[in-house]
Order: C-alpha cells, then sequence, then structure tokens
C-alpha cells in the first residue's frame, strides 16, 4: 500500500473518544470481573487493565511520551470512580452478569480504539500497514488481558466471532477516508459507527467465522 501523509487529530476530539473508549472498555473489565466474583481491588485493576492495556502497548511500540493515561490522568479517577459505584449499587444477585452484556460495552470500545489507534498511528507518521497493527491493538489487547486475568481464554480467540477482523476494518476505514481528504472527525465517527455496528450486529444474528479443522 502506498503510505499515507500524517494526518492531524484535534486534540478535544481525541480526549472526548479516549474518554468513551475507557469507559466501555472498564465497564467490559468491570463486569467479567464481577462474574467471576473478584473483590474491590481486583475489580479495580481488571477495570483498569482493559481499559488502558490495548492504548498503553500502542504508545509502547509507538514511542509515545507520556502514556495517555498519564497525560490525562483524570482517566484514572474515572475507571475508579466506576468501579466505587459498581460496589455500591451492584448487588451480589446482580453479579452473574451475561456473556451479551459484557459484549456490549466491548463492542463500543473495539469501534472506539480502532479508529482512534490508527488515527494516532497515522499522525506519528506510520505506514498504513503500522496504523492497521495498532488500530488493532489498541482495540484488542485491552480485552485479551481482562480474559486472561479473569482465567479465561481470550474471546477474541475463542467465540468464533469476527473482532480482530472488524479492528482491521475501522483501521481501513479511517485510513481510506484521511486518503480521500475527509474531515478527520468525520473520518473517526463513521469508521466507530461501522464498527460498533457491525459488531453488534455480528452479536445479534450470531454470526461466526469457519473453525480452524486441521
Amino acid at each position: 500500500m502506498i503510505d499515507l501523509v500524517a494526518p492531524t487529530i484535534h486534540p478535544t476530539v481525541q480526549e472526548s473518544i479516549e474518554i468513551l473508549a475507557v469507559i466501555a472498555f472498564a465497564l467490559s473489565g468491570l463486569a467479567a470481573a464481577l462474574r467471576v466474583g473478584m473483590d474491590f481491588v481486583g475489580v479495580c485493576f481488571v477495570a483498569g487493565v482493559s481499559a488502558f492495556g490495548g492504548g498503553t502497548i500502542r504508545d509502547l511500540l509507538l514511542d509515545r511520551r507520556p502514556f495517555f493515561w498519564v497525560e490525562q490522568d483524570h482517566l484514572l479517577w474515572l475507571v475508579i470512580l466506576l468501579c466505587f459505584l459498581s460496589s455500591m449499587f451492584i448487588r451480589q444477585s446482580d453479579a452473574e452478569l451475561t456473556e451479551k452484556w459484557i459484549q456490549v460495552p466491548d463492542a463500543f470500545g473495539l469501534g472506539l480504539f480502532a479508529a482512534l489507534g490508527a488515527q494516532i498511528a497515522l499522525i506519528a507518521g506510520s505506514s498504513t500497514i503500522v496504523a492497521i497493527l495498532m488500530g488493532v491493538i489498541s482495540s484488542t489487547l485491552g480485552g485479551v488481558l481482562r480474559d486472561i486475568l479473569c482465567n479465561v481464554v481470550p474471546k477474541v480467540f475463542s467465540d468464533h466471532k469476527p473482532y480482530v477482523t472488524l479492528a482491521v476494518l475501522g483501521s481501513l476505514i479511517v485510513i481510506g477516508l484521511n486518503h480521500s481528504g475527509i474531515v478527520q472527525w468525520v473520518a473517526l465517527v463513521v469508521a466507530i459507527g461501522v464498527t460498533t455496528a457491525t459488531r453488534l450486529l455480528v452479536l445479534a444474528c450470531n454470526i461466526s467465522i469457519p473453525i480452524w479443522r486441521p
């Protein structure tokens, strides 16, 4: 592919997307931790890893300093607040949250972080293939770490429903629209909307990809 000229992104747009993505993945991590019976510390840890894991690895690979959650430390307080409120208002009988409940905020996090990860990579001057990879890493590794901490096989590899492919799709939409000269926030909104809506459609219709059979 032809490498693209690095675009720009308005700080307010980037911060808004990061806040929404952190909330979405923190909720999925919170739900997963509650489902396996973790205490408050465990819930906070899993929610934090889920929310910040993918973006941290993205920043590390792109050599971005400080990390996004260090530069915006209010995101840490936001995750702690979500966990605190959950401990107050979610009863023990509500802790057995279903897989579908966990997957809904996860779908929003997927769309948000895939689009933003690809955009940030383009801003850093990365090539097209690296921008796609950063979109995938940003949007999937937090969930992988979440599932590992909850002692389950990461669902991104085991539930046979499109996930990484949708992260690639969202990243490609951002790259393609940037290449077409579309305003960057419009490119992000379109990519987020398509990726999230497609993931929710996959869940609603129980669409699966072929299972590897040696």
